[in-house]
């Protein structure tokens, strides 16, 4: 019997109908926190969750994440980004406000290895992963009945060296223009500078090894034949530098020589869907800003 879960999903989070983020990224100056805060105190918002970091006190970076709550939110919030505007000028900020209760939207993209594809889906159905997965698309219709079980429409889209131009306006046309992310859940083609373009600092891509590490093709054999002791994974977002985009997560474990390459492929893919699993939790909460080839996570 198939189960439909996108309409019984268990949803594990308090909506937060007033609840808003903001991120904020400026020249390192005195009184920003102070002039952030009284902005919204005097337009009626209550902060409830404040994070800040600065590179360097002398002339360096500032970021900042505000999560606050504002009596009806949806009718202010235009009214609230005009005046911030204000404030944003004065010290030179790039900045955003978005609403908690609306979910962004993902599009997932994944080739034959499906263990990130199910780990997302699974964190999607116990309500972990607090967006909207809005389509699979893949170039191999492996996954097809899988993932349209969840009630997720999947998009087949063969790729070829010939046909990758056509492909990739083929993807842009099934995505649309109101996707917020692409997830690459081990997509094994390399993205086009075009593609990437429209979506900057919007695609995060799961690398097989703990950057930088061993490039080309059968990564665990090549770690199997030097005897490392210790794999990873490296979430990051998606540049026209393969595998040089800003890195947004990572983790390790350790191996010894027992550990063969069937062995290593196994704890990999575990590391894997974790660490893909937490870069994306954390885009989909505005917990990551991005400056120059780093990234700022406040989690």
């Amino acid at each position: 019997m198939e189960v439909h879960v996108n309409q019984h999903r268990v949803n594990t989070h308090t909506v937060h109908a007033n609840r808003a983020r903001m991120l904020i990224s400026c020249p390192d100056g005195p009184g920003i926190v102070a002039a952030v805060s009284r902005f919204l105190h005097e337009h009626g918002a209550n902060i409830v969750q404040s994070d800040q970091y600065t590179m360097d006190p002398e002339g360096g970076m500032f970021f900042m994440r505000v999560e606050f709550d504002l009596p009806n939110l949806a009718e202010a919030l235009l009214q609230l980004e005009q005046d911030f505007g204000v404030v944003a000028e004065q010290f030179r900020m790039e900045w955003s406000i978005s609403c908690v209760s609306r979910k962004k939207k993902l599009a997932i993209f994944v080739s034959k290895e499906d263990h990130c594809l199910v780990e997302l889906l699974w964190q999607w159905q116990a309500g972990d992963l607090d967006a909207d997965i809005a389509m699979v698309v893949s170039n191999h219709p492996d996954m097809k009945e899988y993932v349209e079980s969840f009630g997720i429409p999947y998009h087949h889209i063969p790729v070829t060296a010939e046909t990758k131009p056509e492909a990739e306006q083929r993807q842009l046309e099934v995505i649309g223009s109101d996707i917020d992310v692409i997830i690459l859940a081990r997509y094994m083609q390399i993205i086009s500078p075009k593609f990437i373009e429209h979506y900057r600092n919007r695609i995060i891509n799961i690398h097989h090894s703990f950057l930088p590490a061993f490039v080309g093709g059968k990564p665990y054999a090549q770690a199997y034949n030097r005897g490392v002791k210790i794999i990873g994974a490296t979430a990051h977002y998606v540049t026209e530098e393969l595998d040089g985009g800003p890195i947004i997560e990572q983790d390790v474990q350790r191996v010894s020589h027992r550990d063969d390459v069937t062995e290593l492929k196994r704890i990999g893919r575990t590391i894997e869907r974790v660490v893909l699993a937490r870069a994306v939790k954390w885009h989909v909460e505005d917990r990551i800003l991005v400056h120059e080839n780093k990234t700022v996570v406040f989690n």
